[in-house]
């Protein structure tokens, strides 16, 4: 059993004793902190909750929505729901923040409290640190006498909220969608995105829907990562049912990937890449990414003339480096598209919305968009920790070792060698070094990856 406490809330596997797995005693404690940290932060007593489909969805939601109302805090419920339909409604309703039942990729026996602040965003370091303060002090909690307990309210109008936002946007048409005559098929994993996204494709005006995996049962049919292992299923059906493109979303439905026609992988790290060629063409302006996404997205920012910008891993990080560049579109490679003119939070829906009316304006094939794009491939490893190992002083010394090159250390350590880089972080989540390399084949990417995991041992065994 494992239970993770981070800055934007905790995450575990369901069952097992307090402290080893998320079980009810955390729940309402970390729940009752994050309410009483609301309220003192912002002077409301108003909070938005929605979850994705998970098997232990209703059982974490009774638990949050009860501890909420003992406090004295009126709960917004959108029943299920998507990361980003939380996000969106939490400004919309004027609450102090949300608390979002996830835990996005993670298999079926887990979930999660991710929380938000009053702006319908992730809160931040500082925030959460407080937040997690906070809970370990709660047996000084007050709770709400029975007059001033707290409400509840069912919300199901959101998901046509969120779809009329994103419809509304200048840069989605839908005219030039439904001209396309798009056949989609679809994998949303049995999770909330069997609702969400088959409502947004008919909104677009797509006609033929193959809808894969969309009943939201929480019964994953396969790891619910999209990662291109776990999609067979979905390249497949696309190739057997002549469809121009498949589409993937994660449980929460804040990741997103695309098959190609001819049933290749698009790639997750391109999503972000596609989506924002499309934006640039169209408004033009400045992006960002995280470190550990595809050196692509630089050099189609850079070909349209603006500037990029990296971000520390997190989608906090992102946010906060999109804001303070006025970037107008950013994410993450893992398939996750920010786009502030909407909300400032990772969107699969939204980013359905811009890829369609980017391919339907192309006239091109998926498989022919995705070669028009610098070709990169990424080497995803990792290093187990050393016990008693001092993983700063380490990176510190492979930073020395190539001091000569170019090299960030807001997040680990990154070295760029010309059109190629490496990433070395400390796991927020195990005890391990993420080895993340990046070069114009897989062959060398694998090698720059062992170059630099060989000069790790080599300065331990030293």
């Amino acid at each position: 059993m494992t239970l993770i406490k981070s800055i934007s809330g905790i995450r575990g596997t369901i069952g097992g004793k307090s402290g080893d797995g998320l079980t009810p005693v955390d729940i309402l404690k970390f729940t009752a902190a994050y309410g009483k940290w609301i309220a003192a932060k912002t002077g409301k007593n108003k909070i938005v909750i929605g979850r994705d489909a998970r098997i232990s969805g209703e059982m974490v939601r009774n638990l949050i929505a009860g501890t909420l109302q003992s406090i004295g805090m009126d709960v917004i419920d959108l029943g299920l729901s998507t990361t980003p339909t939380v996000e969106v409604a939490v400004p919309l309703e004027r609450a102090g923040g949300g608390i979002i039942i996830t835990a996005s990729h993670n298999p079926k026996q887990w979930n999660a409290l991710k929380l938000l602040n009053a702006s319908g965003e992730f809160i931040n370091d500082i925030e959460g640190k407080e937040v997690l303060e906070l809970a370990e002090t709660m047996d000084d909690l007050d709770f709400a006498g029975v007059d001033h307990l707290g409400s509840i309210t069912m919300d199901g109008s959101y998901m046509q909220k969120h779809i009329d936002m994103i419809l509304a946007l200048p840069l989605v048409n839908v005219e030039l969608i439904r001209k396309a005559q798009f056949k989609i098929a679809i994998d949303c994993v049995n999770s909330s995105g069997g609702i969400f996204v088959p409502a947004l494709l008919r909104a677009l005006g797509v006609q033929t829907i193959h809808e894969l995996y969309c009943t939201p049962d929480g019964h994953f049919p396969h790891n619910p990562e999209p990662l291109p292992e776990n999609l067979v299923a979905l390249s497949q059906e696309v190739v057997a049912k002549r469809a121009d493109l498949g589409i993937a979303v994660d449980p929460d439905v804040d990741r997103l990937c695309f098959i190609c026609e001819d049933g290749s992988v698009f790639g997750e790290e391109y999503t972000l890449v596609a989506v924002s060629d499309y934006v640039l063409k169209k408004q033009g302006g400045n992006t960002v990414s995280n470190l550990s996404s595809t050196r692509a997205l630089r050099d189609v920012t850079e070909r349209a003339g603006f500037t990029y910008q990296a971000a520390a891993v997190g989608e906090v990080n992102v946010v906060n480096k999109m804001k303070e560049t006025n970037a107008v579109i950013g994410g993450e490679g893992n398939g996750g598209v920010i786009f502030p003119e909407l909300h400032y939070g990772r969107d699969a829906l939204v980013g359905i919305a811009l890829f369609l009316t980017h391919l339907a304006e192309s006239g091109q094939k998926v498989s022919q968009l995705r070669a028009s794009y610098p070709n990169y491939f990424i080497s995803k490893n990792k290093m187990t920790l050393r016990e008693g190992m001092d993983i700063d002083a380490l990176l510190k010394q492979v930073q020395d070792k190539y001091i000569d090159q170019p090299h960030s250390t807001i997040d680990g350590l990154k070295i760029e060698f010309d059109n190629e880089w490496v990433h070395l972080r400390r796991s927020n989540t195990e005890p391990i070094i993420r080895i993340y390399s990046e070069s114009t084949s897989e062959e060398n990417a694998n090698a720059l990856a062992t170059r630099l995991i060989a000069d790790m041992n080599a300065i331990l065994e030293a």
